[in-house]
């Protein structure tokens, strides 16, 4: 276990400050780290800080819940891949949903606290170019267990005074099925029902996605996590409900059990881990 997960993680419970300033200081801590092992590119899609302090140019993620923004999603991946309408949508989910779930899997993961990512709650910023959204919180609301030091604790406890519970910080018995219902259920299911609707997809190609962003943000940090990442992904895809979409091996890689759709864009491309055979193999296999 590195020192830095170690310091952070609330199951050593001595070791956080009794009321960190930021109650989202664990997951920036995190992030840092990821940042520092492998560039600005696997974290440039999500606001410094985590909370957007100026929303001009931001819009609601309820605008997208709701099919609202979806024409200007669309045309924008269109136009950044020149793809056609289900593969652009195909793209845009997996953005979507890699920078939504990144905050909150690195949280869970790093130190038992995760963000709110309810639609209510996320502001989202197309960009066009890499990266090609951008994800922030309009508050810094997160969920903790009950023993993590931002959980109530009695007013005088061995004598000392501690300060009352910070506002914005919500206390839950599972954290993943809080995920579940903030993350999923209250944001991107209502969006994936409008995309749908919208555009021919296939939900389980959109899962999919989802599956492996999931995995995606555990890999980029197992580095800093005081669990490994294969066991943790177990938990959080069978929390998600997306746990026969992809996994995450012992040798920390992620398998995809569906494809985002990036082989049929105009120049080919073929992830890492993904369940289509580069084309070299598939000629081989005619």
């Amino acid at each position: 276990m590195s020192a830095l997960a170690h310091a952070t993680h609330p199951l050593s419970a001595n070791s956080l400050p009794a009321r960190p300033a930021d109650p989202l200081s664990p997951i920036l801590d995190c992030l840092a780290a990821v940042r520092r092992r492998h560039g600005e590119a696997p974290v440039h899609g999500l606001a410094p800080g985590l909370v957007v302090r100026d929303p001009t140019g931001w819009l609601p993620a309820t605008w997208f819940a709701d099919g609202t923004a979806l024409p200007e999603l669309l045309d924008a991946a269109h136009r950044r891949w020149n793809a056609s309408p289900h593969a652009a949508a195909a793209l845009a989910w997996k953005s979507y949903t890699y920078w939504l779930a990144l905050p909150a899997v690195l949280g869970y993961a790093y130190a038992r606290r995760i963000p709110v990512m309810s639609a209510e709650n996320t502001l989202v910023r197309l960009h066009v170019s890499a990266p090609f959204l951008e994800i922030g919180l309009r508050r810094p609301q997160v969920a903790v267990l009950p023993g993590d030091p931002l959980a109530a604790d009695p007013p005088n406890l061995g004598g000392v005074e501690r300060p009352a519970r910070p506002s914005g910080v919500r206390v839950v018995e599972d954290l993943a099925a809080f995920l579940k219902s903030t993350m999923v259920d209250q944001h991107l299911a209502p969006v994936l029902d409008a995309l749908s609707a919208r555009v021919r997809v296939g939900r389980r190609t959109l899962l999919g996605s989802l599956a492996s962003g999931v995995g995606y943000a555990l890999v980029r940090a197992h580095h800093a996590l005081p669990e490994p990442a294969p066991e943790t992904a177990k938990t959080l895809l069978a929390a998600l409900g997306v746990d026969d979409l992809a996994e995450v091996s012992a040798d920390a890689e992620v398998r995809r059990h569906t494809c985002c759709l990036a082989f049929t864009l105009p120049e080919p491309k073929v992830c890492r881990g993904c369940c289509v055979p580069p084309r070299t193999d598939r000629a081989a296999a005619r």
